[in-house]
C-alpha cells in the first residue's frame, strides 16, 4: 500500500468512492493532493485533522465527473453534497460533515492561512502544487519523485484542463471559469511535475 493511502474507516471509505468515479489521472491528482499537504503540514509543524483532510482532498474532485457534475453548482459545491453524503454514512457529526464541506469547496476560493483554517489551507496547497506547480521547489526532491513513483501524472494536466475548461464554458460565473480566464492553461502548461 502507498505510504499516502490512510488505512482507517474514513480513509478506506474515501477511496473506494474516489476510485469508482474518478479516472486514474484525477484519483491520482486527489492522492498527490494530500501528499502535498500532508507533507507540507509534517515540514512547517502544523497540526491538523488528518481524516477530515485525507477525505476532503480524495472527494474534492468528484464534482467534475459525470455522475455528480451539477449544471446548477460550480464543481466545488457539487463535490461538496459528495463529501457530506458520504461523511454522513460514516457516521460523522453535522458539524464535521460540514468542515469536509468547507474545504473542499475552500479550494476554489480565495487564499487562507494555516491560522484561519488549516485544513482548507493543506488543500489549497496541495491541489496548487499538484496542478500548477506552485511551491514544488520547497518539496525535497525524494519526496517529490516517491510520490510521482507511487501515484504517476498520467496525463493529468491535459485532462485536469479539458474538465475546468468544460465548467467553465456551461458555468462562466464559476470560480473555474474565473481560473481558466485567468491563464490555468498555461499555469498547467509549465507544471515541472510533468517535466520530472
Amino acid at each position: 500500500m502507498s505510504t499516502w493511502i490512510r488505512d482507517t474507516v474514513s480513509g478506506r471509505a474515501a477511496l473506494e468512492i474516489a476510485s469508482e468515479y474518478a479516472d486514474t489521472a484525477l484519483l491520482n491528482h486527489s492522492v498527490r493532493s494530500y501528499a502535498f499537504g500532508a507533507e507540507y503540514a509534517a515540514v512547517h509543524g502544523l497540526d491538523y485533522d488528518e481524516d477530515l483532510f485525507y477525505v476532503s482532498a480524495l472527494i474534492h474532485d468528484l464534482g467534475l465527473t459525470a455522475p455528480f457534475d451539477s449544471h446548477t453548482l460550480p464543481f466545488e459545491e457539487a463535490g461538496g453534497h459528495v463529501v457530506r453524503v458520504l461523511t454522513a454514512g460514516l457516521g460523522w457529526s453535522p458539524r464535521r460533515r460540514a468542515r469536509a464541506e468547507e474545504v473542499i469547496v475552500r479550494h476554489m476560493r480565495d487564499d487562507v492561512t494555516a491560522e484561519e483554517d488549516v485544513e482548507s489551507h493543506l488543500l489549497q496547497v496541495g491541489t496548487s502544487a499538484d496542478v500548477s506547480g506552485l511551491r514544488v521547489a520547497e518539496f525535497a526532491p525524494g519526496f517529490t519523485r516517491a510520490l510521482l513513483a507511487a501515484h504517476p501524472r498520467e496525463g493529468f494536466g491535459a485532462s485536469f484542463l479539458s474538465l475546468v475548461e468544460g465548467q467553465a464554458a456551461r458555468k462562466p460565473d464559476c470560480a473555474a471559469a474565473a481560473w481558466v480566464a485567468g491563464g490555468a492553461a498555461a499555469r498547467i502548461a509549465a507544471n515541472p511535475l510533468d517535466r520530472t
